[in-house]
């Protein structure tokens, strides 16, 4: 993974107390972000693909809000879907372009 800051630089860099930083790596470690390599240093840990249902929750809230904003403005199941898939299909023409 790529070269994550030390706890003085991290510190340093935000102005923030050495402790207070240390402690934000440490979550950050348990939370399998970052990774302490021994003659390397602490790295950014490469993520393993998340697993569909994982992919799925992570969007629910915000699936929800979208939903509920929808049903607000009066539209029906079918025209959210069509504003989704329209959506998706801009979005997915504009990756393909960026990666030319």
């Amino acid at each position: 993974g790529q070269a994550f800051p030390s706890v003085r630089t991290l510190a340093a860099e935000l102005k923030i107390h050495p402790n207070t930083a240390h402690k934000v790596m440490q979550h950050l470690q348990q939370e399998g972000w970052l990774e302490v390599l021994p003659g390397i240093g602490t790295v950014v840990a490469e993520r393993p693909e998340a697993r569909a249902g994982d992919r799925k929750r992570l969007l629910q809230h915000e699936v929800e809000q979208l939903v509920v904003e929808a049903i607000r403005v009066g539209l029906d199941l079918g025209e959210l879907q069509e504003a989704v898939e329209g959506q998706w299909r801009k979005l997915q023409r504009a990756v393909e372009v960026t990666r030319r």
